[in-house]
């Protein structure tokens, strides 16, 4: 029996599996090497090598009723995308309002994490800690491992002949971004158009002499204001949208995708992507297309190598007098503390059963928190496996035999080119992911018996946003003000643009609703004609996994 369970990291991940080892009644220790809370998101000026943070003026993607742990929503004055520091202010008022710090052991580096002599039979692993010099030996009953992906920076010179033989020029990772002033009056090459390396070109657009961007793939941008003004993520991410992606055939959904995308600007004017494209990315930019526009970046090709003081583009361009070369190429995972026997068991998170668990342990008992990237919050994702692996330790949920296990790990590798350096490996859709593990740990709504119940409720779940709230409506962890909190989740996202309030007649809301209720027979035949073709219960039996 799991009572004693080591957590890894104080971040996010490390947060949420405290709190859900306290709901199952486990006795969590947290060890964090840092001296506080907030992994990640813990901005700090500092330029050791070993911790990773945001730089100073990031800004969440993904909106704060969408991104927020299930039972305990942001403040409703909270602006709806966040600042890395309201975002540590709201885990400071999560980690307070459940007692959490008291559970956490700071300045504690893990030094290494092995499988008792006894571990086939009891589950247990030796963990061993180093506080200021000091080498201390545990016990553990299970392990939590909650450090994310983002651990240490990927840095693949050997793909860029010359950068580090004859390049004169400084080249640094996007680890070592802070701000924007060492880099004032340069010529900088960004290489790589992910989210990172798209807010670096912009924000260094604005003091730089030049910003060139390198882009190796296709890459589509949306902005993370949609419809009528409100959060994308918010209009987008329904269960609407997700049955709409399962009912309709992918060649249609992804060409009305593409063609909502150039909706805002064309962008194979751009040189970003075409709609005949099939590997492409998606980023979250709101200022990128008008750098391009206004000349300030300039967007190139995969770099084929460097010189002295240029960088030599695949198209046979080239561009001089390069001073620095920022490399936003992302991020690989070594877990260094865990012994060689269990790292080498994954490869990725794809090696994991639901990206969580090694499934050629004897025992069930070490968990991989965080380690996906979802179409959504991770935030949201790392909760929800967090809930289904404490409820796990403590008896109420089981895993399938390890043949399952393999069998479904083997089902859901895709054969996708490897690269360490993407994330894209990782993604999966959000809602498909969260409500398998839901189903698994029996906290998803049901929407149809919801429609006989509480039908206001249902709409509200079926058309609205997929918040993290629809979690805790029924199962283990159910929360009272859950109902509460998804039928007002749209006044708080309007609540802090309230500072000044205009006389407007129209009620956007009202039109809202009265579009779900028109929209309510249509989708209650189209659901009782699939329940009778489909007749598994639930809703859960047509999730069409995403790749």
């Amino acid at each position: 029996m799991v009572r004693h369970v080591a957590i890894i990291g104080a971040g996010v991940g490390g947060l949420a599996s405290i709190k859900c080892c306290l709901d199952e009644g486990l006795e969590p220790t947290c060890f964090e090497r840092s001296e506080d809370i907030g992994g990640l998101w813990r901005y700090t000026d500092s330029m050791d090598g070993r911790r990773v943070s945001v730089y100073r003026s990031v800004i969440t993607n993904t909106s704060k009723e969408m991104s927020c742990f299930s039972d305990f929503p942001c403040p409703e004055d909270f602006p709806s995308f966040l600042p890395h520091s309201l975002l540590l202010e709201y885990f400071r008022m999560y980690a307070q309002h459940f007692d959490l710090l008291r559970h956490i052991r700071f300045k504690t580096t893990v030094v290494s994490v092995k499988k008792h002599p006894d571990f086939t039979t009891s589950g247990q692993w030796d963990v061993v800690t180093e506080t200021d010099g000091v080498q201390e030996s545990h016990v553990f009953d299970a392990v939590m491992v909650c450090t994310g992906h983002y651990q240490e920076p990927h840095l693949p010179l050997a793909s860029f002949p010359g950068i580090d033989t004859r390049f004169k020029g400084q080249y640094l990772h996007s680890q070592e971004y802070k701000d924007v002033e060492a880099f004032r009056g340069k010529r900088v090459l960004v290489v790589g158009i992910g989210n990172t390396g798209g807010d670096l070109s912009v924000e260094l657009s604005r003091v730089a002499a030049k910003v060139f961007l390198s882009a190796r793939r296709n890459t589509w941008v949306f902005s993370r204001v949609s419809d009528q003004g409100f959060p994308f993520d918010m209009v987008n991410t329904t269960r609407l949208n997700h049955f709409l992606d399962w009912l309709l055939p992918s060649a249609l959904t992804k060409r009305i995708r593409f063609r909502k995308f150039n909706s805002w600007f064309n962008h194979a004017n751009y040189g970003l992507a075409s709609t005949k494209s099939s590997n492409f990315k998606i980023i979250i930019n709101e200022e990128l297309p008008f750098c391009l526009l206004s000349g300030t970046i300039v967007l190139k090709p995969n770099v084929k190598e460097f010189t002295e003081n240029s960088a030599v583009f695949e198209d046979g361009t080239t561009e001089e007098n390069i001073d620095v070369v920022l490399f936003a190429t992302g991020y690989i995972f070594p877990f260094p503390f865990l012994e060689e026997s269990v790292r080498s068991l994954f490869g990725d998170n794809r090696d994991l059963y639901k990206r969580i668990f090694p499934p050629q342990l004897e025992k069930p008992t070490l968990a991989i928190i965080g380690l996906v990237q979802l179409t959504g919050s991770v935030m949201v994702g790392a909760e929800m496996q967090a809930r289904w692996v404490t409820g796990i330790f403590a008896g109420w949920n089981k895993l399938p035999p390890a043949s399952r296990m393999m069998a479904d790990v083997l089902k859901q590798k895709l054969p996708v080119k490897r690269n360490p350096s993407e994330r894209e490996n990782l993604k999966i859709s959000f809602i498909s992911y969260t409500d398998e593990i839901a189903s698994c740990a029996g906290v998803k709504p049901n929407v149809l018996k919801l429609l006989l119940t509480d039908p206001r409720l249902a709409l509200a779940i079926f058309f609205g946003p997929c918040s993290p709230y629809q979690y805790r409506l029924v199962g283990r962890g159910k929360w009272s003000g859950a109902r509460d909190t998804i039928l007002t989740q749209w006044q708080r996202t309007l609540k802090p643009l309230r500072t000044r309030v205009v006389d407007d007649s129209s009620n956007s809301f009202h039109g809202w609703c009265w579009m779900c209720l028109l929209a309510l027979p249509v989708v209650a035949l189209t659901a009782g004609f699939l329940l009778s073709k489909y007749p598994q219960p639930g809703w859960s039996s047509w999730a069409r996994p995403q790749p």
